[in-house]
């Protein structure tokens, strides 16, 4: 049994399974004659979360067309994952319980490639950018991908290039997004949202302000006329609305490979491409997923809120995302993350079982995050918090490892903890903080690259991975005395924090936290025990 659309009636028979309950090539002709959804990214959090909204709409008959999927990252997922299964997938959802959910998701109607050497792919993208009925453009593309500059504040070679040469010549996602705009100006100065779905804070001003950058650039240089930069900043024709997303999507499973396949499914094995994407023709993720947006759209939108998303205003998204994404959720992530690389684990449920990484997490979640907490009043920050903790980490269904959550760590820190750390700032406890500069200094510690027993391995990947380990040189695990200040330039860099930490006095303690894991092997676990037992 093959994942695809002849399949479909033979899938449909395993009751188990869910499969469209829509006319798939109905919609597709309508999706192809009027786009109304285009998706930037289409990865395992996109095929796993965000298509499935669709599918739900489209099943109840609030939707009439699917969303068109692009990648402008790695095109290999679009020849290997999408094209050879008729654009399909196979969703599993792994509840806490053990039981396993299993549906065929069909509302992805096109995939694209982003790249400019795919002329055909340009073309139908152009095509899709100047279409009326482009109601919404969405992206799930990490947030690396609105980075435009790096941890100077200078341009990244790939933008300069691109803003150097004619729009539609890009070699950076936002400049392929800027064009796209661009196209859309061109063709009439029509409306659209464009969505930044990516779990980061105000993602939809990071968005803006990446695509500003490079038309403003343009603009100036004579490349794009002048009001582009105008249309982009009138909110009645295009917006930027802010999103809060949370839904763990780990790599795929060998034991869900294992499970379609003993069902009958064939050709299920997950693929790792030339650009480091797990990925497989299914998705395994967890079963709780919330999605919060802005409701901001001048050319309409779908119907979203019938498909549990919460559709709200502004001041309500950010003080839900910044509840999960500063106290509640990913602090704690990013900490279990580092941290479990360093003691050699391989499942964050099987950290969750560690009884000085669940004092971390808790200390972390409970002890210093929910006293500066932002209650968005939708949804509760102890409820949710709670089921962080006693449900999604430790569910043992879950594959998810501290490897795949410690990537672009320099990219989140700054918002995982430095919020906290600005909030104990501002009434000037920062000296109260014990689980932050803990997880701060396991992260600078994981830089090293070798583990507590004294075993390397490899650091995930990271935009500033070679900056930072090389500004981290010259440490020597059992060597203290090979410290003589090398973090004080990277604790005092804001761009990395969001402040500079040694004008607020805490990298002192994150120094003796480090130095105290540097000291040998097993040291990261007697430092843990130190700080979180109250023995220092």
């Amino acid at each position: 049994m093959k994942l695809n659309l002849q399949s479909l009636g033979e899938i449909s028979a395993d009751k188990s399974i869910l499969t469209p309950r829509f006319d798939i090539q109905a919609v597709r002709a309508a999706t192809a004659k009027e786009p109304q959804w285009l998706h930037i990214g289409a990865g395992n959090i996109f095929r796993g979360f965000i298509a499935g909204i669709a599918q739900t709409l489209l099943n109840a008959g609030e939707l009439t067309r699917g969303i068109i999927a692009a990648d402008s990252f790695d095109g290999e997922i679009i020849d290997k994952i999408y094209k050879p299964f008729d654009n399909l997938t196979l969703n599993v959802s792994l509840c806490s319980d053990g039981t396993t959910k299993s549906e065929v998701t069909a509302s992805v109607c096109e995939a694209l490639k982003a790249d400019p050497t795919c002329e055909a792919d340009i073309a139908r993208l152009k095509e899709i950018a100047r279409s009326p009925s482009l109601e919404m453009i969405s992206f799930t593309i990490t947030e690396k991908g609105y980075a435009v500059t790096d941890s100077k504040g200078e341009l990244l070679p790939a933008v300069k290039s691109d803003i150097a040469s004619r729009p539609g010549n890009f070699k950076h996602a936002m400049s392929f997004v800027a064009w796209m705009m661009y196209e859309r100006y061109l063709a009439g100065k029509l409306p659209v949202a464009l969505v930044s779905m990516d779990n980061c804070s105000h993602n939809g001003e990071k968005l803006r302000s990446a695509v500003m950058t490079i038309a403003a650039a343009w603009e100036k240089a004579g490349l794009a006329q002048i009001g582009f930069t105008e249309y982009l900043s009138d909110e009645t024709k295009v917006s930027f609305p802010w999103s809060m997303i949370d839904k763990i999507t780990p790599r795929p499973s060998e034991k869900v490979m294992q499970m379609l396949m003993d069902k009958g499914f064939e050709g299920m094995e997950p693929i790792v491409t030339s650009k480091n994407t797990y990925i497989a023709p299914f998705v395994n993720a967890e079963e709780p997923q919330y999605l919060v947006i802005e409701d901001k759209f001048p050319n309409h939108r779908p119907a979203l809120e019938k498909a549990g998303v919460y559709m709200t205003d502004r001041e309500t998204v950010n003080k839900t995302e910044r509840m999960k994404v500063t106290t509640c959720l990913n602090p704690l992530h990013t900490a279990l993350a580092v941290y479990g690389c360093l003691l050699g684990y391989t499942l964050i449920c099987d950290e969750m079982k560690d009884p000085q990484l669940v004092k971390l997490v808790n200390k972390l979640g409970y002890d210093e995050g929910l006293k500066v907490v932002t209650d968005p009043g939708i949804i509760s920050p102890k409820a949710f918090i709670d089921e962080v903790v006693s449900k999604r980490l430790p569910n043992p269904f879950m594959p998810d490892t501290p490897q795949r959550i410690a990537t672009d760590t320099s990219q989140k820190v700054g918002i995982r903890f430095g919020e906290t750390i600005r909030s104990y700032a501002k009434i000037g406890k920062t000296d109260k903080l014990v689980a932050v500069p803990l997880a701060i200094a396991g992260w600078l510690r994981y830089l090293l690259g070798i583990d507590d027993g004294g075993n390397r391995f490899e650091i995930s990947s990271d935009p500033l991975k070679d900056e930072l380990c090389g500004m981290l040189s010259g440490i020597r695990i059992g060597e203290p005395s090979s410290y003589c200040g090398q973090l004080r330039p990277i604790l005092s860099n804001s761009r990395i924090f969001g402040s500079d930490l040694v004008s607020l006095g805490m990298d002192k303690l994150i120094e003796e936290m480090f130095i105290s894991e540097i000291e040998g092997t097993g040291a990261v676990r007697n430092t843990l025990k130190k700080y979180l037992d109250g023995n220092k």
